[in-house]
């Protein structure tokens, strides 16, 4: 059967000191929970993750958890620099409850193949019986993961899929041609749900849909029905969410604002949003709430 999941990357709330606002997170992944869509990836990019210490990661995880794991499936990313970080917050993870689990590729340094495969082989053995994604995206990593790189991962237990961000449908055809056919691929492109589906893919990993969902599932609804016209139309209405907010995280925290959901900020260099661009955010929220 094919699949139209919505995975909602969530951001992590901060307070405007850059303080760690697990309460204004907390509120974020009960706003999420409501959306109906199958997943949350929690400690992504959208979630800051390079900015959140290891103490930090452990009370966000235990909330997503608390708040959302009788919800959806909820996914911890754990992706580090090394696989000794990565590892260590994988088990923090699981302590905590988790079962499912994302992992950048090693990043900053360039790796060869053999260095990526080892990094993964040591976060699967960490993961024990849980599920592991491999989030490929080279634009940040600078680690590139070829069809063939993907196949050999693809052979260690626990790992059940990837998430392919800024590469091309292209991309995503030639990987899902050479992974096995139960091999999950999940594209980072908010707007590309139906397009990546039909090249191969069980969905998108979404940080626009964590503040405006109706349109997504609108979206995944019209694909499971086959309905042309019904597509077209709520294409155009995530188009029209995702061409403002896009994968910026400050124009996110200003949805959450309008919505109602909590007071956050960023803790990353991220520019905060420009009143002409406050406005903006407020309309698109407003008619797609």
């Amino acid at each position: 059967m094919t699949r139209y999941d919505i995975l909602t990357a969530i951001p992590t709330a901060f307070h405007r000191d850059g303080t760690l606002d697990v309460d204004g997170s907390r509120a974020i992944f009960r706003f999420v929970g409501r959306s109906g869509n199958e997943g949350a990836f929690v400690l992504g990019t959208t979630g800051e993750f390079p900015a959140v210490d290891a103490d930090e990661f452990a009370s966000l995880v235990e909330a997503a958890l608390e708040e959302l794991a009788d919800k959806m499936r909820v996914i911890v990313h754990v992706g580090q620099p090394s696989a000794f970080e990565a590892v260590r917050l994988t088990r923090i993870a699981r302590d905590l409850g988790a079962t499912e689990f994302a992992a950048l590729t090693p990043y900053y340094l360039r790796s060869s193949d053999d260095a990526v495969f080892d990094y993964f082989r040591a976060v699967s053995d960490a993961v024990g019986d849980g599920r592991l994604y491999v989030y490929i995206y080279p634009a940040r990593s600078g680690n590139p993961v070829s069809p063939e790189l993907l196949v050999r991962l693809a052979e260690l237990p626990n790992v059940v899929g990837a998430k392919i961000s800024e590469l091309s449908l292209d991309d995503i055809a030639a990987y899902r041609a050479a992974v096995p056919a139960d091999f999950e691929l999940y594209t980072g492109a908010d707007r590309d749900l139906i397009a990546a589906v039909e090249v191969g893919a069980q969905g998108v990993v979404s940080g626009v849909s964590s503040v405006t969902p109706k349109p997504f599932r609108a979206l995944a609804d019209a694909g499971r029905s086959g309905d042309s016209t019904a597509i077209a139309a709520a294409q155009a209405d995530v188009d029209d969410v995702v061409s403002l907010i896009g994968g910026d995280m400050a124009r996110m925290k200003e949805a959450y604002r309008v919505l109602g959901v909590t007071d956050a900020y960023c803790r990353m260099a991220i520019a905060e949003p420009t009143d002409a661009e406050r406005e903006a955010v407020a309309q698109v929220v407003t008619r797609h709430r």
